[in-house]
């Protein structure tokens, strides 16, 4: 089991010992945003500095979904399967409509440009919480030096009212986002500001109020090493899998590091898809792997 590193003996029950990580695709820049589309049995990702939006099919390969995708960063779908994407250059969230069209939903905060939205999630009320930190104006490559209006902070948005509330603003550079199973918990990843020598690098846990519009708490829940969470999922038990240099790292929900899946690049995002949910699409770097779990995702949409 070369592939893995088993930490704690409860992770050897979550992988599959001949299940392999496969190669699914490369030649891109730097691969983030994965999401599985279940009802078009396939899986969309963004080459974030190409500018594009791309769809892995089995059996038939990758292809552009969207060019240009205005330097789209984290998607998601929202209650009604409609896809939300984080734009970097457009400084907002967008959403693509079931014909197709793409309707813009939120580029301000009182009065002032969003920084650049970088990860998003939607929770079971509609709700879609994002992150903004500054990554996405602060260079040319993924979207455009642009000036900041705000500090970075963490987002709830009602697509319903049109209502956005800062939920955290202690944040030098706040990134990867994901509910537990029971939404009673959000895990939001703290990657620092990347300019300083030594940035801080750590998964926050928020303990999520009954009705889920406050947040308390907030926490360093596990510090990743080496490097650090760029996104996560939560699997059905509420396991969290994190990106890391050397992998995607298996988090127990008391913060415990179970084990590894050990990959040749580093780790931007990932996501479950397939038709049961078991299968871990991973990107790193700039190639997109898979691999097959004894491990189901938390239920989306």
């Amino acid at each position: 089991m070369d592939q893995f590193e088993i930490i704690d003996r409860r992770f050897a029950n979550y992988v599959l010992e001949n299940a392999p990580l496969e190669q699914l695709a490369t030649g891109f820049r730097w691969i983030e945003g994965l999401v599985w589309m279940g009802d078009a049995d396939c899986l969309l990702f963004q080459d974030l500095p190409r500018n594009c939006t791309m769809r892995w099919i089995e059996d038939s390969g990758v292809s552009v979904y969207r060019s240009p995708s205005d330097y789209a960063n984290g998607q998601t779908r929202d209650r009604e399967g409609r896809l939300i994407a984080c734009s970097h250059h457009g400084r907002c969230l967008y959403r693509t409509e079931h014909d197709g069209t793409v309707t813009r939903l939120v580029a301000h905060h009182g009065g002032r440009r969003l920084n650049a939205p970088n990860d998003v999630v939607v929770k079971s009320d509609g709700s879609i919480w994002f992150t903004d930190p500054l990554y996405g104006i602060s260079n040319d490559y993924e979207g455009g030096r642009q000036i900041s209006e705000q500090p970075p902070a963490l987002y709830r948005f009602d697509p319903a009212s049109g209502d956005i509330h800062a939920m955290a603003t202690d944040f030098a550079g706040p990134n990867g986002l994901a509910f537990s199973p029971d939404e009673t918990r959000l895990y939001v990843s703290e990657t620092g500001d990347q300019i300083k020598e030594h940035p801080a690098q750590f998964i926050r846990v928020f303990d999520v109020s009954p009705d889920g519009l406050t947040l308390s708490g907030g926490d360093v829940f596990h510090t990743i090493a080496p490097g650090y969470c760029d996104g996560m999922r939560c699997d059905e038990d509420g396991n969290i899998w994190s990106s890391a240099a050397d992998g995607v790292h298996c988090i127990s929900p008391s913060g415990a590091l179970l084990g590894k899946i050990l990959v040749p690049y580093r780790v931007s995002n990932l996501c479950f898809g397939g038709p049961a949910k078991n299968r871990l699409f991973i990107g790193g770097s700039h190639t997109l792997y898979a691999i097959f779990l004894n491990r189901r995702g938390a239920q989306t949409p």
